[in-house]
């Protein structure tokens, strides 16, 4: 049964999980977590996206944001 659609409005908070696949690193070491801050910043900038906090462990990563005007 498929899952019933997020509420996306603009300046809505939204807590956004992602994970490995079977558990499976997302991060294989200090480099590939910079390289998702680097990214990230980058879209927190094209989308005025807020991200209120983060935690990274190696097979997934918890952020806390306010979606920007054009939602997620």
């Amino acid at each position: 049964m498929p899952r019933k659609a997020r509420l996306d409005v603009p300046g809505t908070l939204h807590h956004v999980m992602v994970r490995g696949i079977d558990g499976i690193n997302i991060f294989q070491d200090e480099e590939d977590r910079k390289a998702f801050v680097d990214r990230m910043r980058s879209l927190v900038k094209e989308t005025e996206t807020r991200i209120l906090a983060w935690a990274f462990m190696d097979n997934h990563t918890h952020l806390l944001i306010i979606s920007g005007p054009a939602g997620l």
